[in-house]
């Protein structure tokens, strides 16, 4: 990405995520709190499209990697990447590629704004979706955990808080994406690198 455009947004998003990550409630019942990181996570996907979306997550990551303290509850280092819950923080690199790519390739078709915010909140889903998939996985392979336990303690009691959280955050990230794409803002950076 040699557009410094391109990077100046990615670093913002990755910033957004590190303020979104402060707020955490604590589950008594599982390892994985409430957190609103996955916010961060979803909305570079749609604003700045899977390569630029991408590198925000994997900025954040390594952030938090080197020992800054932009993990849930302040948290950082290779201990939390590996430990129970490292398997959702990597999951928000794959979710904003995904997000990015169906933005990318379904949102210039849809015709009218219905359609669009169909498209972008349905990418949304997904993407949680997939940081579940990386979260569960992880939290069974760490804890030795069944299936069925990892769902329990770091899917179920997450869907309607996170239900909720992405149609509120579909709106906002529909509005910056459509007021972004009508300024041509992004037009020079995030989409030469998509």
């Amino acid at each position: 990405m040699k557009d410094l455009r391109g990077i100046i947004l990615a670093s913002m998003f990755a910033a957004i995520t590190c303020i979104l990550s402060i707020i955490t409630i604590p589950l008594p019942f599982t390892p994985v709190p409430i957190t609103l990181q996955l916010l961060g996570a979803t909305t570079a996907g749609v604003v700045l499209g899977r390569k630029v979306g991408f590198m925000s997550q994997m900025i954040y990551v390594i952030l938090g990697a080197i020992g800054i303290p932009v993990f849930a509850g302040g948290t950082a280092g290779f201990s939390i990447l590996f430990g129970p819950t490292g398997g959702y923080i990597f999951g928000f690199m794959a979710c904003a590629y995904i997000i990015g790519l169906i933005s990318e390739k379904l949102l210039p078709v849809a015709k009218t704004k219905i359609s669009k915010y169909i498209v972008l909140l349905s990418s949304m889903l997904l993407g949680v979706g997939i940081i579940y998939i990386f979260g569960a996985a992880q939290l069974m392979i760490v804890l030795k955990l069944s299936v069925s336990q990892a769902i329990a303690g770091g899917v179920t009691p997450f869907l309607i808080p996170d239900i909720i959280k992405i149609a509120v955050g579909s709106t906002v990230a529909y509005s910056v994406k459509m007021a972004l794409d009508k300024s041509n803002l992004l037009s020079n950076s995030v989409r030469k690198a998509a």
